[in-house]
């Protein structure tokens, strides 16, 4: 059964309509898993190192196996890579949601990072197969604006899945998984040409693995056991040998994991080191939050994902306008402004305490999400647009590893920041969602933890602005190009027509 052909000029839409579906998927899991943290806490009675690499464990295995994902996709297509991805993800779920202990479900959640990594690595290179360089923009902004859908509905979803049982945290993507794997297998053609350079790093993809294993293991354990912890000394001697030792690597094989080489191009590499920056500075808020809500201020699940709403509102309303703006007037100054919106809020934060009203709060998380949804889709766009159609796999799956690596090191630095000089007693009320009747001197610790986090997210994200004033220009591209495809000018011809 064939929906359409890649030639005609609405085959954008229908495969934007899939990377869509993906992206919803996603986010709408974070989103429902963020929220039912402490529940599950309490239901498996895991440890607060658990708890967190419930997290990490997912992003990990995303991380380190997005760029194998995407090389596998340049040579065997694309199509067939995003479908196993949905697939592979769908399986896990199931699974994850029979979990009987913190381990298993570890487990479960690094097979899902696997399917996961095959549906990041081909989204934004499908959308950018499909679209016109003057119309990418438009198209990234979709796809955040339905990534911000999917982070409005996950943690108030989240929220109604606690109430019936957490195991259904994970069971309800199974029907989403199967209908998108479906629709996926239907719509989507294949239009890159496989790249001829063949071949695979496993010593890279290994080295990889080990060192940014290292590294979330050590920050995040070094917060609760000490820096002097053995388990923590050897996971971050880990990374500072094999990280740099991966570079290395990446240099001198064929086949590189990472290629090096698409990094020549300045605008490129700026707005790559921009997206690290961004997952470095703002992963970590919905997680800060959750316990915030749930654990300083006493909320039920589903309140706090309500009161989590504003976050992606702001990138819903600010996404596409800014795809367009950025397709008419170029990306950089709108990315750098995206960073300083960002960075103020973060910065407004810090006035919170454990009894302020949710109006405050709400404001801020606002702030953060406008300045979000300003940065993501004209930064993805430059990004995709500056590299030729046959890396876009590889350089889709760099810019994913190196926002999910920020995302990662976020994540296990806030947990460090957060957890220090703070009683054990009240870090399990707190991660358990039980601290509302803990009072105020004791929770004092914690709130002027998060507040030190805060600050520290800030001025990341102040770097992430000057990273991007530093880019080349990234111009809108000129709509008439010569000579012209044939799905060129029949996509003109029709908008002559209207």
């Amino acid at each position: 059964m064939r929906f359409i052909d890649a030639g005609h000029p609405n085959y954008k839409w229908w495969a934007l309509s899939c990377t869509s579906a993906g992206m919803l998927l996603a986010t709408i899991n974070s989103g429902t898993l963020i929220i039912a943290l402490p529940d599950l806490e309490r239901s498996l009675h895991t440890s607060l190192l658990q708890l967190v690499w419930v997290i990490l464990a997912y992003m990990i295995a995303s991380t380190v196996l997005v760029l194998t994902a995407g090389r596998l996709s340049d040579l065997f297509g694309r199509k067939h890579a995003y479908v196993g991805g949905f697939l592979v993800f769908t399986a896990a779920s199931l699974g994850a949601g029979f979990s009987g202990s913190g381990t298993e479900l570890i487990l479960w959640r690094i097979l899902q990072g696997v399917g996961g990594a095959f549906l990041f690595a081909n989204s934004a290179a499908l959308v950018t197969d499909a679209f016109p360089k003057r119309q990418l923009g438009l198209a990234m902004g979709t796809n955040t604006m339905v990534a911000a859908v999917g982070l409005v509905l996950g943690p108030v979803l989240g929220g109604a899945l606690v109430s019936i049982s957490w195991h259904w945290v994970f069971w309800f993507n199974v029907p989403l998984g199967l209908a998108s794997s479906l629709w996926a297998a239907l719509v989507l053609r294949e239009l890159a040409k496989p790249d001829t350079v063949r071949g695979l790093d496993f010593l890279g993809t290994a080295t990889f693995v080990v060192g940014l294993t290292g590294l979330a293991l050590g920050v995040s354990r070094g917060g609760l056991s000490g820096w002097s912890d053995p388990l923590v000394i050897a996971g971050l001697a880990a990374a500072v040998t094999l990280l740099p030792a991966f570079v290395a690597i990446e240099r001198r094989v064929r086949a590189p994991m990472l290629d090096l080489t698409i990094f020549r191009d300045r605008l490129f590499a700026a707005a790559t080191a921009a997206a690290f920056i961004n997952g470095l500075s703002r992963f970590a808020l919905l997680f800060l939050f959750v316990f915030y809500f749930q654990g300083a201020q006493g909320d039920s699940p589903i309140t706090a994902g309500i009161k989590l709403i504003p976050l992606a509102l702001g990138m819903l309303i600010s996404s596409p306008l800014a795809g367009v703006y950025a397709d008419r007037r170029g990306s950089r100054a709108l990315a750098a402004s995206g960073m300083l919106v960002s960075a103020a809020g973060l910065a407004a934060m810090t006035t919170l305490q454990a009894h302020s009203p949710y109006w405050q709060s709400s404001l801020w998380l606002l702030v953060v999400g406008v300045g979000s949804g300003l940065f993501n889709s004209p930064n993805t766009a430059a990004m995709m647009g500056a590299v030729p159609a046959h890396r876009r796999g590889v350089a889709a799956g760099a810019r994913t590893m190196l926002q999910n690596t920020g995302a990662v090191i976020s994540i296990a630095f806030v947990l460090a920041i957060v957890t220090s000089a703070v009683p054990r007693s009240t870090l399990l009320s707190i991660f358990s969602g039980l601290g509302h009747g803990l009072s105020d001197a004791k929770l004092a610790p914690f709130i002027a933890n998060m507040h030190t986090a805060l600050w520290v997210l800030a001025a990341t994200s102040l770097v992430g602005a000057l990273v991007s004033l530093l880019r080349p220009s990234h111009a809108p591209a000129e709509p008439q190009r010569a000579p012209a495809r044939p799905r060129a000018r029949l996509a003109q011809a029709e908008e002559a027509a209207s």
